[in-house]
């Protein structure tokens, strides 16, 4: 009997979140990441901090393309945050007090400008602590709009016995349905996170998980839609005849659909930025999540790899754009169509060759 080899699975996303705090030593963790994307450069990068010492890393963590980072935010009132921590440290200098909460907030606003202004999404997690800052959860969320963060997640806190807030009862749904639905009037929210400090998984944008007890089990039970359930092809094209661009160098990308024994344009949708690197592909796969394919005259590996587990298959192909649909919906061998594999880099298109692989 001849053994079949099934395809190693692969992980999607990596996330750094602690014990404690990564960037306590952050030279191993940045050490960490980068060996990661060298290994597997299609892997999604995220890292959940306090912010206290994340500052000095942020270049790094651009450079490597993390595309999503966590910053666990309780108050932007020092008077409120000396409630909630006892102390911090910088370097071997311990502070204590409202100079402790002062210098924590300040690190912390720093961080997520800094952030911001290298284009890296971010979320703050926001810990609901019954009697110290449910009233303050609303000015955590202004604040945090006007610095320009993505997303936030009220939790609520969970009381662990012979700690400062282990008689504390835990905060009800009633409670954080509440303070969520009034944040959320500033930022959009997280609903499906309870518990787990895993932000690799709690740094989905699409809440479309009520249901899911946690965001481990959330992040295994999605799976893209089904290629026949997908009504649409995408195509790369410059003038709208013709499969004729390279994925990376397509801005643009026109929308067809099947209707009955032809084919129609529904409409030109705009790609991600140019340059975003690994998070240009994700944000693709977004961007054509309603598409069984995507026809283009060539791709890169990584784009393949990311687009293809996302469920849009990217078809290398040259000639008509009605030859390439029909060979999709068809169920077709592309084979027939005269594809390419080859880097911009090479000058075979028109684009910068500075992100199409």
């Amino acid at each position: 009997m001849e053994r079949v080899l099934e395809k190693e699975p692969r992980i999607s996303v990596a996330g750094i979140a602690g014990p404690g705090d990564p960037f306590a030593n952050g030279p191993e963790t940045i050490g960490t990441m980068r060996t990661i994307r060298k290994n597997h450069p299609e892997t999604l990068l995220c890292v959940s901090s306090n912010g206290m010492a994340i500052g000095p890393y942020i270049e790094a963590l651009a450079e490597i393309e993390v595309s999503h980072v966590t910053i666990t935010v309780c108050a932007v009132d020092p008077e409120i945050s000396k409630r909630i921590y006892a102390w911090v440290k910088d370097g071997k200098v311990i502070y204590q007090g409202l100079q402790a909460a002062e210098l924590l907030l300040t690190r912390q606003f720093a961080a997520i400008k800094k952030l911001k202004a290298h284009n890296i999404t971010v979320k703050v997690n926001c810990i609901v602590i019954p009697g110290v800052n449910e009233h303050h959860i609303e000015d955590v969320a202004k604040a945090m709009k006007e610095l320009g963060v993505d997303l936030l997640n009220c939790m609520a806190m969970f009381p662990n016995v012979n700690t400062p807030f282990g008689s504390i009862e835990q905060p009800n749904k009633e409670l954080m349905e509440k303070l969520r639905s009034k944040a959320e009037e500033y930022l959009p929210q997280m609903r499906h996170c309870t518990r787990c400090r895993a932000d690799a998984v709690g740094l989905l944008d699409d809440d479309r998980t009520g249901e899911f007890r946690s965001c481990l089990t959330a992040c295994s039970s999605l799976k893209p839609m089904p290629a026949e359930m997908r009504p649409y092809v995408a195509v790369a094209t410059e003038e709208g005849i013709l499969i004729n661009q390279h994925l990376g160098e397509a801005r643009t990308f026109q929308i067809w659909e099947q209707v009955e024994n032809s084919y129609r344009k529904v409409e030109e949708r705009p790609g991600p930025a140019i340059g975003g690197g690994i998070k240009r592909w994700h944000q693709l796969a977004k961007i054509l999540g309603d598409c069984r394919a995507v026809l283009v005259s060539g791709v890169g590996q990584t784009p393949l790899e990311i687009l293809s587990k996302a469920g849009v298959k990217p078809v290398e192909a040259a000639g008509f754009i009605e030859e390439g649909l029909s060979i999709v919906y068809e169920n077709k061998k592309t084979s027939s169509l005269k594809g390419r594999r080859s880097p911009c880099s090479d000058g075979s298109c028109s684009g910068s060759g500075g992100g199409c692989g």
